[in-house]
């Protein structure tokens, strides 16, 4: 038997465009002699589709999409992900299913079990769990299908704990199909790894998993789909944040004679950076927009932002704008104004003094005898994320926000000022990473002035600011905020670490006082285990740990 792996770059909603992309791999198999070809977890609808699963219509056009997909099954057969209906009264409405299509029709459904409802995931929202698993029979082989989480053996619906394998192996399958929507983190891919081997290694029987390649809004899928051999040793890998199509043979993959290769994983630099280009790839791709504005301070954070935005939708499509007001420093300006030359993108040189300026005086007479202070500050802000957000409107750019993790953790950062845009592009990435993401991309293409990478950081919003001046060195901030916010360690648990009490209550006031801005934040691309937004849902008005 000859099986096509189909790794793909699906749209959500976008029926016609899926189907034709799931149509064009079954061909590309057919060409190959393949026998049955395999796409991913709610391949058919994009994952994930979240409350469109509540409207009839969008599962009327994925049971229409899947029929369609069906009759072209002839003299191959398919493995496709999408939402199928529950014939029971009881339960909810939906399945997660694989459809398996053979000989122009829909030969059978096979239903996940194990649904997560942790972090990003909510799917026991919308699904009900299977209580049945059935062989795939075909060719001769045996096939035990599971969807996602049902390899995985953790995290998933606690109310029902069978696991479908367990029932599977009592039939003698000849091999694990699994097919997934996986998303990237930076750690997730050794993890993938541990949870592949431990199914090869406990049922002896080698596994096809398949996964997602593209992002959907702040989620990326990483792709890296395999087939992996019974000794836990790599028949074939696919590339991480591409579309590939591959076919194998079976029983190539079935002998253990011949020892596979190791499992790849990127390095965490290169991971977090292909996943950030292909986020902001496809959140404009699909959005149907072509360029993005934002603003270059002379900072690393928005030198990286624009060096992601440039390799990401090509320097052209890009717009830098320079903002100096009475307390920007002229390194920042000509360090800003040698990116924009290395890139080759559009920038202008928009100051706003004399704005500044303006609004102070239209407010002297209210804050008079009053000291300078984080208004002052703010207002700088204020002004800058009003001008971009005017280009935006005029031009139909998208903004792109260029705050870092640490800041938005500790609430460094103004409310619709640098806080403002259309996607957060490194709201998921420390200030320490910042540096090491700049650092790698300059090992490939240098771009970033050296002096953005040597000076201290810097919101130049009154004289001679140092970040230094109100936060804790980011080296021992971000590990501390690593510690709260990924591993979700508590206050006793950090002293017992070691971190000093002080700084502990200081952090993690700050940390939770401010999720009133980070709820207003745009989309954070998620590159972590643990990013703001959907996957962190934290309460506004709470008093814990405050």
């Amino acid at each position: 038997m000859r099986i096509t792996l189909a790794q793909l770059n699906y749209h959500i909603g976008n029926f016609e465009a899926n189907t034709q992309k799931i149509l064009a791999a079954i061909e590309e198999a057919k060409n190959a002699g393949s026998d049955l070809v395999v796409f991913a977890e709610l391949s058919i609808c994009g994952y994930p589709p979240r409350d469109f699963l509540e409207f009839e219509d969008f599962i009327a056009k994925c049971e229409e999409a899947m029929h369609a997909i069906a009759q072209k099954c002839n003299g191959i057969a398919a493995l496709v992900g999408g939402p199928s209906v529950n014939p029971q009264v009881e339960g909810k409405r939906l399945f997660n299913s694989a459809w398996f299509m053979n000989e122009g029709k829909v030969e059978s459904l096979h239903h996940k079990a194990l649904l997560p409802t942790y972090d990003i995931f909510d799917e026991y929202r919308y699904f009900e769990p299977a209580r049945e698993f059935r062989i795939i029979r075909y060719k001769g082989k045996k096939l035990a299908v599971t969807v996602c989480e049902d390899i995985w053996d953790v995290k998933a619906d606690l109310m029902y704990t069978v696991q479908p394998m367990d029932q599977f192996i009592k039939e003698y399958p000849d091999l694990m199909i699994n097919i997934s929507a996986s998303p990237f983190s930076h750690k997730h891919a050794t993890a993938r790894l541990h949870t592949l081997q431990c199914n090869v290694h406990t049922y002896g029987i080698p596994i096809i998993y398949l996964n997602h390649t593209g992002a959907q809004t702040e989620l990326i899928f990483d792709g890296g789909s395999v087939a992996m051999k019974a000794d836990g040793s790599v028949h074939r890998q696919l590339a991480y944040f591409k579309e590939e199509v591959a076919t194998i043979s079976l029983d190539e993959l079935c002998d253990l004679s011949v020892r596979g290769h190791a499992f790849r994983i990127p390095s965490k630099e290169k991971g977090v950076h292909d996943a950030l280009v292909l986020g902001i790839r496809d959140y404009f791709r699909k959005l149907g927009f072509k360029k993005a504005i934002l603003g270059l301070s002379g900072g690393i954070d928005s030198a990286l932002t624009l060096a992601l935005a440039a390799e990401a939708l090509g320097s052209e499509n890009v717009v830098a704008v320079l903002m100096p007001s009475h307390f920007s420093s002229d390194h920042s300006v000509s360090d800003s104004e040698e990116m924009v030359k290395r890139l080759g993108c559009e920038s202008h040189v928009l100051p706003i003094h004399h704005i500044y300026d303006r609004f102070g005086h239209a407010l002297e007479g209210f804050f008079k005898g009053l000291p300078f202070d984080v208004t002052e500050e703010n207002m700088q802000a204020r002004i800058r994320g009003t001008l971009l957000m005017a280009f935006s409107n005029k031009f139909g750019y998208i903004l792109l926000n260029t705050s870092n993790k640490s800041e938005a953790a500790v609430g460094y950062g103004t409310l619709y000022g640098d806080m403002c845009g259309g996607l957060s592009v490194i709201g998921d990435v420390y200030k320490t990473e910042v540096y090491q993401l700049c650092r790698y991309i300059n090992s490939l293409r240098n771009v970033i002035p050296e002096n953005m990478l040597t000076k201290a950081p810097s919101a130049e919003l009154r004289p001679d600011q140092k970040d230094s001046d109100s936060l804790p060195d980011y080296a021992l901030l971000d590990d501390l905020l690593y510690q709260y916010i990924e591993n979700q360690k508590s206050p006793d648990d950090l002293l017992e670490m070691g971190y000093d009490e002080a700084l502990v209550k200081q952090t993690l006031r700050m940390v939770n006082i401010n999720e009133y801005k980070r709820i207003q934040m745009p989309p954070v691309l998620r590159v972590s285990n643990k990013a703001f937004g959907m996957g962190r849902r934290m309460p506004i008005v709470a008093r814990y740990l405050s």
